[in-house]
């Protein structure tokens, strides 16, 4: 039965790692009826996590799918790794998604992914409701998290709730509950129901007077964006609860506050009030604008085309994940128009050629259930489609549109594999290629120089991810070499060359002449840029654009040691065409040589990878690990204290970073923690040139 879009909630779960985000959706699915088993990460026994990997690591991986209902809403949460490596799959998630919860832990408060989670979420413009986590922890703080919410993210968040103590319950002032500002009641939950139950007391009245203090802080906030809310409290008298949860929803689907909610998911406290958030203050698809995309082909080649979030429209649906099935490839898929049906062939427009739509399925982690329809604003598992991607469209072959792809980050290690036996080898070119498919942050190339086949990812945990998925799933026998860093080059400055290619074969004279201008960028991310500033007769169409791609294909080919080239313009400026003369295949040559000159004239550097590193360690050991952090050339950017612990932030080469994991259990006796991310790509020292 199709759901009504009004009531489709399509969340994610995003944090830092150890937030407690998985934690929290077993909870909300228990306690929506969805499960009858709460499961624990610890125990390796929570629905979402339920790759062996995650379950024997403890950590997320791979985003999950599960639906659930609450108060008539239909909620589809997706819940996300916190770990860097597995970026992507938070990237990919927020792409189709309208809301996200966002946890923070109240001990560590905002950490590095919580940055990185929350710069994707702005990207996208998804609202979001805060959940401060683990209250019941030794050091947690709830306004701390907060300022640190607002500071560092530049958010403006609005606490709902504010929590009765702070800690261990076993302390007389430990984290008990929590004071709900709309209703101003006091909500304790029954451990003995697991948290199932809670009841409704009066404020404590030692925190009576801070409750109606927060409460005029937040219905000040709230009156800036609902006038109706306004003249309320102008008017003095009691404020109807109904009315202060349209100005939060209003305000929230603006993305001009974020409402913030408390708890502790592992001792079943507050995790039912994230739900009612939910439901309340994220939005439907009918809420969120409509989506845009690009008429790929036909007269209106180019042009701009919407689609809203209705049933009538032609449909239109944006996959976003592609997970290895027994038989066959399972897609997830953001419907955003129309009706998906089984059965059915749609267009991919990025690849020109229609894709079976043969199974619907709804998905709930690793178990299934068939659909025969799924509508507008919903998301679905489909199976058929044998050569779509993550980020490819799929939609009416009579009404086309290519939606805005998902752009993925660069990858910054590498290591080359081998078979264990040449038997292997197409084998594991198979298993290479679905690997690919599947994970947009994994990349695979051969080395012209040495033959070897060279994988690429997010990190070292990455890579040993992908490894042992190789060797479980696939059955593979693979040697695999110590990894290595992602380097690029770049051009410094300018320059501006001349070719003029000339060759006498028996057939006739081949020639062709250009100057080619090359610059460097200043936003490394523009990637390769090639243009031309020719008048119109200098060079037949069909010529020009046979010259434009022979120099972006020498240029992508790499710079003087193989390694991709950033942050670089080709500005073809003049061209001596010669009719008979110049074919296609003297323009290819001139090309080559001219982007030649270009490498070996201009001035070439070699780029490495540095990461933002961010260090948390009890005092005792902050100097031991500052030492050792200089030796690794990391400059340390900011230090800051959160509770009794240190926290260092750095910019460290990656080279530099291998086996760190070990070297800071061993400086602090296993106390230290860490958390890494790509930072930027900056100019290698000289030693690193002369080992190339």
């Amino acid at each position: 039965m199709a759901r009504a879009i009004d009531s489709i909630r399509n969340i994610g779960i995003i944090a830092h790692i150890d937030a407690g985000k998985t934690t929290t959706t077993e909870r909300i699915l228990y306690y929506a009826g969805a499960s009858h088993r709460m499961g624990n990460v610890d125990d390796g026994t929570t629905q979402t996590d339920f790759d062996p990997e995650e379950a024997q690591r403890g950590i997320t991986i791979y985003s999950a799918a599960v639906s659930c209902s609450w108060k008539g809403a239909n909620i589809n949460i997706i819940d996300t790794p916190g770990h860097v490596d597995f970026t992507a799959e938070v990237e990919r998630s927020l792409r189709v998604l309208d809301g996200a919860v966002v946890i923070f832990s109240a001990v560590e408060g905002v950490e590095a992914q919580s940055e990185t989670v929350w710069r994707q979420a702005n990207r996208y413009g998804v609202p979001r409701v805060c959940f401060i986590n683990k209250m019941d922890r030794i050091g947690a703080g709830f306004e701390r998290v907060l300022g640190q919410i607002r500071d560092r993210l530049s958010a403006r968040p609005v606490p709902l709730q504010l929590p009765i103590g702070a800690g261990p319950s076993t302390n007389s002032d430990g984290f008990r509950g929590v004071i709900d500002l709309l209703t101003m009641k006091a909500l304790y939950w029954d451990s003995e129901s697991r948290g199932e139950k809670f009841r409704e007391e009066e404020i404590p009245e030692g925190q009576r007077d801070d409750a109606e203090l927060w409460r005029g802080e937040m219905l000040d906030v709230l009156s800036l964006y609902d006038e109706d809310l306004m003249v309320a409290c102008m008017e003095g008298g009691e404020i109807a609860l109904e009315l202060i949860r349209v100005a939060i929803r209003r305000a929230t689907l603006a993305r001009e506050i974020q409402p913030v909610l408390c708890g502790a998911s592992l001792d079943y406290i507050g995790v039912q009030p994230v739900l009612d958030a939910v439901n309340w203050y994220l939005p439907s698809p009918l809420d969120r604008p409509p989506v845009e995309g690009v008429i790929p082909a036909g007269r209106q080649e180019g042009q701009r085309a919407v689609r809203r979030s209705a049933a009538d429209e032609p449909v239109c649906a944006l996959i976003f994940k592609v997970q290895a099935e027994q038989h066959g490839d399972l897609y997830f898929a953001r419907v955003y128009s129309g009706v998906l049906t089984g059965n059915s062939k749609l267009l991919n427009p990025r690849l020109g050629k229609k894709e079976m739509v043969t199974q619907l399925w709804h998905v709930q982690s690793d178990s299934r259930e068939k659909v025969e329809r799924v509508e507008a604003g919903d998301i679905c598992g489909v199976i058929g489609p044998r050569d779509s991607a993550t980020g490819d469209t799929l939609c009416d072959a009579g009404n086309p549109v290519a939606l805005e792809s998902i752009v993925f980050p660069e990858t910054v290690i590498s290591m080359a594999i081998e078979p264990d036996s040449s038997s292997d080898r197409k084998k594991l070119e198979d298993t290479l290629k679905r690997l690919e498919k599947q994970d947009p942050t994994f990349r695979v190339r051969s080395n012209s120089e040495t033959g070897q086949t060279i994988i690429s990812g997010m990190g070292e945990l990455h890579l040993e991810i992908i490894r042992n998925r190789m060797q479980r799933d696939f059955n593979l026998r693979v040697k695999f070499h110590k990894p290595r860093v992602s380097y690029r080059e770049k051009l410094v400055g300018e320059v501006r060359v001349v070719e003029d290619f000339h060759r006498q074969l028996p057939s006739g004279v081949i020639g062709f002449g250009l100057t080619l201008w090359a610059r460097e960028l200043s936003d490394q991310g523009a990637g390769i840029q090639v243009e031309h500033r020719l008048a119109p007769e200098a060079l037949p169409k069909q010529m020009l654009q046979v010259l434009l791609e022979s120099v972006q294909k020498e240029a992508e080919a790499g710079g003087n040691f193989g390694h991709p080239i950033m942050g670089l313009q080709l500005v073809v400026e003049a061209v001596s065409f010669r009719d008979g003369e110049s074919s296609e295949v003297a323009i290819r040559t001139a090309a080559a040589e001219a982007f030649r000159k270009v490498r070996t004239d201009g001035k070439m550097a070699i780029l490495e990878p540095v990461m933002m590193l961010e260090v948390t360690t009890p005092e005792d050991f902050l100097g031991n690990i500052q030492s050792d952090l200089n030796a690794r050339r990391a400059i340390i950017v900011n230090s800051d204290r959160r509770g009794d612990l240190c926290v260092l932030q750095c910019e460290v080469p990656l080279i530099e970073m291998f086996g760190y994991s070990n070297q800071v259990r061993s400086l602090s006796q296993g106390r230290a923690s860490y958390s890494m991310q790509p930072h930027r790509y900056e100019i290698a020292p000289a030693s690193v040139m002369e080992q190339m």
